[in-house]
């Protein structure tokens, strides 16, 4: 992956982590112990990750996922819109989500016999 992808890739992380965190109001110290980090570096590590100065490696990244209670998804959609209709869908019961995809499914086909 090229240096140029993998920082747009990184700040588009950094981002969605701290909006998903700042929603939650969770700080940084508690988010990272929630997540599993050691108390003493919580504050620390997860600053990094928002400033892309470290990547937080797969697990952690999980983590942060399921006590912000989004989507591993949220954290890398690149576009605004689809961030939102991640976690919007996310929050649908499982009977909702598949009325919607095969809405969004039938969209896509009649668009193709345009």
């Amino acid at each position: 992956m090229g240096s140029k992808t993998r920082l747009h890739r990184e700040t588009v992380f950094c981002r969605r982590l701290k909006e998903a965190r700042q929603a939650t109001g969770f700080s940084q110290k508690n988010l990272g112990i929630a997540a599993g980090i050691d108390e003493f570096v919580a504050s620390t590590r997860i600053n990094r990750y928002e400033q892309g100065i470290h990547e937080a490696d797969s697990v952690t990244t999980k983590n942060l996922a399921r006590v912000l209670d989004v989507p591993l998804a949220y954290f890398y959609a690149e576009d605004e819109r689809l961030a939102r209709m991640i976690l919007v869908f996310d929050k649908l019961p499982a009977r909702k989500q598949e009325r919607m995809l095969r809405r969004l499914e039938a969209g896509t086909e009649e668009q193709k016999k345009d």
